[in-house]
C-alpha cells in the first residue's frame, strides 16, 4: 500500500500543477485581450521599423557582389597516391571555414595590394556556401568596390588552393623528417641485434643444442614413466596386507615378481618358492579341518583318530605361521627395495629437469634474439619503402578541392534592402510585443475569471457577459420576459443560485447590499437584475436605491420622480422610533408608502429620495437599522444599490447593518489595486462579503464563458427555431 506521506505529496503536486496551469491560461488570456484591443500597436512598430530601415537603406553605400564556385576533385585510387588522407566526417564543414578564415582574407590582399596602393579598397566580407547535395563551394564576397571585389573572390580561391599545398608541404616534411629520424634508431638497433646473435653463436651450438635437448627430453620421459611405475607399486604394497601379497605373487604373471634397479620387473623366486609351500601348506590345512568335520560326525572328539587328527592340523597351522612370518619378511624386504628404486629415480629425474631447463632456456635465448631481429627488420624495410615513396606522393596527388568558376563579375547587391525589410519587420514586431507586455504589466485590471480567481482570494459568485444593448441609449438593459440574450440571462440565474445556496435556509443572507469600486461597474444594473431574477423565483423582493447622491433606479424601472424614497424612509423610521408608542404599524405605514411597484411580479422599488450630501450620516445612525429590520419583516429579500466604496463612505457606513455584500468588478474597467483597497476598507468595518462578480467581461476575448456556445439549446424547448424573435417564450422566463 501507499505511505498517505507520499499521497499527500503526490496530490500537493497535483494542486501545484493545475495551479501553475491555471495561472499560465489565464495570464496567456489576459495577454490574448491586451492583442485585441491594442492590435494596433504590432502594425505601427512594424512600420516604424521598416520606416528606419528604409532610411538607414538610402544612406548606406551601394554593395557589390561575386562569387565564384570550388569543386571536391576526383581522385585516383592507387597504392602511391593514398599516402595522404583528409577528415571526412566533417570535411565540407572544414574547408568552407578554411575558405572564409582570415589566413585566406590576409593573403589574398596582400596579393591584390601588390601591385601598389592604387589596388586597396574597403575590406571585403566573405562567405563560404555549400550547394544542397553535392560537393560544390560557393564563394561569395560583398564590397563597396566592384572590381576589387571581384579580385579578391578570386584571390581567395588561390591563396586557399596555394594555402592546403603549402600544409601538405609542410606535413610532408615533419612525415620525412620523423620516419628519417625512426630509420636511424632503427639500424642502430639492428646492429645491436646483429652483435648479440653473433655473441651468442660463438658460445653455443644451435645444431647441437636442438639434438641434446632432444635427447634430455626423451631421456626425462622414461625416466618419468619408470618413476611412476615403482611409485604405483610402493603405493600398492602400503595398503596390501600379508596375505594379500601372498594372494597377489599367485596370479598369473605376477608370482614372485620384483623389480630390478633400472626399474624392470622380474621373476624373484620359482614355483616352489616358500610362498608355494605356504599355500600348499595352507591348502592342506583346510583338506584336514574339512576331514575333522566330517569324521566328528560319525566319531567322539576323544576317538583316536580325531586325536591324530587335530595334532597334525595343530602342527600344519604352526607351519602355516612359520611361513607367513618368512613371507611378511620377504615383503618388507621388497618395499625397502622399491623405496630405495624411487629415491634413485627422483635423483635422476632431478638432474634431468634440471639440464633441460638450462637447453630450453638457451634455446629461448636464441629465438628471441633472431625474433627481434626479424621485427626491427622489417619495420625497417617498410619505413624505407615509405620514405621512397612519400616524394613521388607529393607529385602525383592532386588537390581536393580545385576552381571550377573563376569569380564572376560583381553586381550590385539587390537583396540588402529586403533584409533590411526583413530586419525591421522582426525589430518592430519585438518592439510592438515588448510594448504589449509592458502595458499588460503596467495594466492591472480585470479581464478574465482566472485572473479574477488569482488576485482576489474572494469566491465568485458569478460573471456576466457584455451585452451591447445595455450601452444603447433609452435601453436599461434590464431582464425581460422575451429577452434573447441567453447568456446574459443565465449568468443572473447562476448569480441567483450561488445566492439562494450560499448557506442553509437558517443563515441565508435576506439584506444584500451591492456595490463596486469606483463609478461605472455596473452595480446598479447588477442590483436591478438580481432582484427581478429573484422576484421571479417567487421570493418578494425590496429593490432600495441606498445611493443618496446619484441614484437612478428610478429611471430604469420607470418611476417619474425619485423623491420620496429612501431618504424620508429613513427619516420617518427615525422620528417614529423616538416617539413613546416605539415602532407600531404607524411606522410602517408611514415608510412603506413610498415604495414603488415595478411592472415584475413580486417586485418593489423603493427610490433613493431626497438627493442630500450628507447621507453618511443617515446610514451611521440607528434609523437605517430599524428600516432594515423593518423591511425584512415585510420582505424575504432586500437589496441595497449603493455608491462606489472609493466615491463616498456611504458603503463603510451602511455595509455593517446588512447580512452580506456583493462586490461587482468591471471586466477591463476595475483595476485590481483599487478592488483591493476598497475590499480592505469593507473588512475593516467587519463588512461580511458574501463574494465577487466578474461584469461585461468580452467570452470571446477571456475565453472562460460558456452560455453563447449553446443557443440552439435554449431555442430547442421552446418549439421554435433560435433565429425566430418572436418565439414563444418557457414558464420560468415569462416569470422574469
Amino acid at each position: 500500500m501507499q505511505k498517505p506521506s507520499e499521497d499527500t505529496s503526490e496530490r500537493s503536486f497535483i494542486r501545484e500543477q493545475q495551479e501553475w496551469r491555471t495561472r499560465f491560461l489565464a495570464r496567456l488570456a489576459r495577454f490574448k485581450t491586451q492583442l485585441a484591443k491594442r492590435w494596433w500597436i504590432l502594425p505601427g512598430t512594424m512600420v516604424a521599423g521598416l520606416g528606419v530601415q528604409v532610411i538607414l537603406y538610402r544612406f548606406e553605400p551601394q554593395l557589390y557582389v561575386s562569387s565564384g564556385r570550388m569543386i571536391v576533385n576526383l581522385k585516383l585510387s592507387i597504392p602511391e597516391g593514398s599516402l595522404y588522407t583528409e577528415e571526412l566526417n566533417n570535411f565540407l564543414g572544414t574547408q568552407a571555414a578554411l575558405m572564409q578564415s582570415p589566413v585566406v582574407a590576409e593573403r589574398a590582399q596582400a596579393r591584390i595590394s601588390e601591385p601598389g596602393p592604387e589596388g586597396q579598397s574597403a575590406p571585403v566580407a566573405l562567405k563560404a556556401l555549400i550547394l544542397p547535395r553535392t560537393t560544390i563551394f560557393v564563394l561569395q564576397g560583398t564590397g563597396p568596390d566592384s572590381r576589387y571585389t571581384q579580385g579578391f573572390v578570386q584571390a581567395c580561391m588561390e591563396e586557399y588552393i596555394n594555402l592546403k599545398k603549402e600544409m601538405r608541404a609542410q606535413t610532408s616534411d615533419m612525415t620525412l623528417a620523423g620516419i628519417t629520424e625512426e630509420v636511424v634508431r632503427l639500424e642502430k638497433e639492428l646492429r645491436r641485434c646483429d652483435e648479440e646473435c653473433v655473441s651468442f653463436s660463438s658460445t653455443n651450438s644451435v645444431v647441437l643444442l636442438q639434438e641434446q635437448g632432444n635427447t634430455a627430453a626423451q631421456f626425462l620421459s622414461g625416466l618419468s614413466q619408470k618413476l611412476a611405475s615403482l611409485k604405483s607399486e610402493w603405493a600398492l604394497q602400503k595398503v596390501l596386507s600379508p596375505d594379500q601379497n601372498i594372494e597377489r605373487s599367485q596370479e598369473p604373471g605376477l608370482v614372485g615378481m620384483s623389480a630390478d634397479p633400472s626399474g624392470n620387473f622380474i621373476a624373484a623366486e620359482p614355483a616352489g618358492s616358500p610362498a608355494v609351500d605356504y599355500w600348499r601348506a595352507r591348502q592342506q590345512l583346510l583338506l584336514m579341518k574339512s576331514e575333522r568335520d566330517d569324521l566328528s560326525k560319525r566319531l567322539r572328539p576323544k576317538h583316536p583318530r580325531m586325536a591324530l587328527l587335530a595334532e597334525e592340523i595343530e602342527r600344519r597351522e604352526r607351519l602355516l605361521d612359520i611361513f607367513r612370518l618368512q613371507n611378511a619378511q620377504r615383503f618388507e624386504s621388497y618395499k625397502q627395495s622399491l623405496k630405495l628404486q624411487m629415491t634413485s629415480l627422483e635423483s635422476q629425474v632431478r638432474e634431468s629437469e634440471a639440464q633441460l631447463l638450462d637447453l630450453s632456456r638457451r634455446d629461448a635465448e636464441f629465438k628471441r634474439l633472431k625474433a627481434n631481429g626479424q621485427r626491427i627488420q622489417g619495420l625497417y624495410d617498410r619505413l624505407l619503402a615509405t620514405m621512397q615513396t612519400l616524394d613521388v606522393n607529393k607529385q602525383i596527388s592532386p588537390e581536393s578541392v580545385t576552381i571550377m568558376e573563376k569569380a564572376c563579375p560583381s553586381v550590385a547587391d539587390a537583396s540588402l534592402f529586403k533584409k533590411r525589410l526583413v530586419v525591421g519587420g522582426i525589430i518592430g514586431l519585438g518592439v510592438g510585443l515588448f510594448l504589449l507586455v509592458l502595458i499588460d504589466r503596467l495594466d492591472d485590471r480585470v479581464s478574465s475569471i482566472g485572473e479574477l480567481a488569482e488576485l482576489f482570494r474572494e469566491p465568485v459568485l458569478a460573471q456576466i457577459p457584455f451585452e451591447k444593448s445595455a450601452l444603447r441609449k433609452g435601453d436599461s438593459g434590464l431582464l425581460n420576459q422575451a429577452d434573447e440574450r441567453y447568456g446574459f440571462v443565465e449568468a443572473y440565474r447562476s448569480l441567483r443560485s450561488s445566492l439562494l445556496y450560499l448557506s442553509g435556509d437558517e443563515h441565508r443572507p435576506r439584506t444584500l447590499l451591492v456595490t463596486s469600486s469606483v463609478p461605472n461597474d455596473g452595480k446598479s444594473l447588477t442590483s436591478a437584475n438580481v432582484a427581478i431574477m429573484l422576484a421571479g423565483a417567487g421570493s418578494r423582493v425590496l429593490l432600495v436605491d441606498a445611493d443618496l447622491r446619484k441614484g437612478s433606479l428610478h429611471h430604469r424601472f420607470g418611476v417619474s420622480s425619485a423623491e420620496p424614497g429612501l431618504a424620508e424612509a429613513i427619516g420617518e423610521v427615525r422620528n417614529l422610533m423616538c416617539d413613546s408608542c416605539g415602532p407600531g404599524a404607524k411606522s410602517v405605514a408611514g415608510w412603506n408608502s413610498f415604495v414603488k411597484p415595478t411592472g415584475f411580479p413580486n417586485l418593489f422599488l423603493l427610490p433613493r429620495g431626497r438627493s442630500t450630501d450628507k447621507s453618511s450620516e443617515l446610514f451611521i445612525g440607528s434609523g437605517a437599522r430599524d428600516f432594515l429590520k423593518a423591511a425584512t419583516a415585510m420582505y424575504d429579500f432586500v437589496l441595497l444599490d449603493t455608491a462606489p466604496v472609493m466615491a463616498a463612505d456611504d458603503v463603510t457606513s451602511l455595509a455593517p447593518h446588512v447580512d452580506g455584500v456583493i462586490f461587482v468588478i468591471r471586466s477591463e474597467h476595475t483595476s485590481a489595486r483599487v478592488a483591493r483597497a476598497a475590499l480592505d476598507l469593507l473588512y475593516a468595518r467587519h463588512v461580511h462579503v458574501l463574494g465577487l462578480v466578474l461584469n461585461a467581461f468580452r467570452p470571446s476575448l477571456a475565453g472562460f464563458y460558456h452560455y453563447y456556445k449553446y443557443k440552439d439549446y435554449h431555442a430547442s424547448y421552446s418549439g421554435a427555431p433560435a433565429h425566430n424573435k418572436s418565439r414563444a417564450v418557457e414558464p420560468a422566463r415569462a416569470q422574469v
